[in-house]
């Protein structure tokens, strides 16, 4: 195993075993992998939520939102180019500022996936009572969370190749229904129906692109297994660019089309379907129906590839139990931290709401955004080497720009939404300093069995 690199990066110690995983995402899978993280839920039900505040300048929050977004993704792009470690955010920020702040990210990003899993599933579960009130029932829903997180759970298990290859599948899939969608709807629309229009108010438009980030945000969720990306240091930069131009431009078009289509966009619960229904008939309904299941389906499943990456990846550097860094010896996939993810997204995704599970998301997500904007900054001031990495123009401005919205956004929270998460991130704490005494007592025991 000589001159191989281990999950971290580094040159594997002598006489320790290296541990490896399969670099099986390549460049145009990666792209499927991030549009399928991006396109999930959100798009099926936000149309109707922002026009409701914004009327026709929807439209621009749209843009807007795009246009911010894209900075995150530039700053992403920057630092992951540097990185072919799996673990994503928490190795940027381990390498910037050390190891505490790493854990937090890492806490995060484990509770992200968590509750943003758990927001999917029960949405997913609701989608399937479009089709029978039998997915109404208590234990059905259960059962179904169970099944379906098993599902998931066993075709990571096999290999991330598989999981990619159904990816892809899948992100064709979701993308089918929305691209009839858009064709059969833009020569279906009322020019009178932008025509009503109310004076723009600045809150509501600001409330609107608050919305709409949560429906452009996922794409960190796949950076989380850059040690099994080929070439991350070119292949990622150009996977979340290329990935973020192509769902802005669905995106608008989807707004374009509901707004053209549905007189009473505003006060529609599943905009997309009911607009599909107008200008298709019942067909055109239930073709969205049935894509809204297959788009929360794939976005489970990156959920999954890339939440039991996050456990391994803490596990490596010792902030969490070592059995969890076990790779099987066949499908390479870290068997140990996939079932402990199972376990708990199952169980979260039973005790938990659709509406509770996704404020806890939501403003996750903004810490993320925040964290990685700071360390480019302060990755680039560690930079002491000409080795290649994607290093954007105006690159200290962009990052200063994200962390100033990303202060933003956070200020716009509610106050139960930041006790909530401040909770959580306190009990990450208690956990990374139970498992610092663990360590310490471990080192202390075997340095005296050595003396003995």
């Amino acid at each position: 195993m000589t001159g191989k690199k281990d999950i971290t990066g580094s040159e594997p110690a002598t006489g320790k075993q290296t541990i490896l995983l399969s670099k099986s995402i390549r460049k145009w899978d990666l792209v499927l992998l991030v549009v399928n993280s991006i396109i999930g839920a959100g798009i099926f039900g936000l149309p109707s939520k922002v026009f409701a505040l914004s009327g026709i300048y929807s439209l621009l929050a749209f843009v807007v939102c795009a246009v911010v977004i894209m900075i995150f993704i530039l700053c992403f792009a920057e630092v992951a180019s540097q990185f072919d470690k799996t673990g994503g955010p928490y190795v940027y920020v381990l390498k910037a500022f050390g190891r505490f702040p790493a854990f937090i990210m890492g806490w995060l990003l484990i509770l992200s996936r968590i509750f943003n899993y758990a927001t999917l599933i029960n949405l997913l579960v609701i989608y399937f009572s479009y089709f029978s009130e039998i997915f109404n029932q208590p234990v059905i829903r259960v059962v179904c969370i169970v099944l379906i997180s098993a599902a998931l759970g066993y075709l990571n298990h096999v290999g991330v190749k598989n999981s990619t290859r159904v990816s892809n599948i899948i992100t064709i899939a979701k993308l089918l229904p929305l691209t009839v969608f858009i064709i059969i709807g833009l020569f279906s629309m009322n020019s009178e129906l932008f025509s009503n229009s109310k004076p723009i108010q600045l809150s509501s438009f600001t409330t609107s692109i608050l919305l709409l980030v949560f429906a452009f945000g996922g794409f960190e969720s796949i950076l989380v297994n850059s040690g099994e990306i080929e070439k991350p240091q070119k292949n990622i930069p150009f996977a979340l660019i290329t990935a973020a131009i192509f769902v802005a431009v669905y995106y608008c078009l989807i707004q374009l089309v509901s707004i053209g289509t549905l007189p009473a966009l505003a006060a529609s619960e599943k905009p997309l379907a009911e607009a599909a229904d107008h200008f298709i008939g019942p067909d055109g309904g239930s073709l969205m129906a049935i894509g809204a299941l297959v788009s929360i389906t794939g976005t489970l499943n990156v959920l999954m590839l890339s939440g039991s990456r996050l456990p391994f990846a803490l596990s490596v550097e010792k902030q969490l139990p070592s059995f969890l860094s076990y790779v099987h010896p066949k499908y390479r996939t870290p068997t140990w931290s996939l079932l402990i993810m199972f376990l708990i997204v199952a169980a979260v995704s039973i005790a938990w709401s659709f509406f509770a599970a996704l404020t806890i998301a939501s403003i996750v997500r903004i810490l993320v955004y925040l964290m990685v904007c700071t360390s480019l900054i302060q990755l680039r001031r560690q930079k002491k080497t000409d080795s290649p990495y994607f290093r954007i123009r105006n690159g200290y401005f962009l990052a200063i720009a994200g962390i100033a919205f990303s202060i933003w956004l956070l200020t716009a929270s509610k106050w139960s939404e930041v006790i909530a998460v401040s909770g959580c991130i306190v009990v990450g704490i208690i956990l990374y300093l139970s498992t610092n005494r663990s360590q310490k007592k471990l080192f202390t025991a075997q340095q005296m069995n050595t003396g003995k």
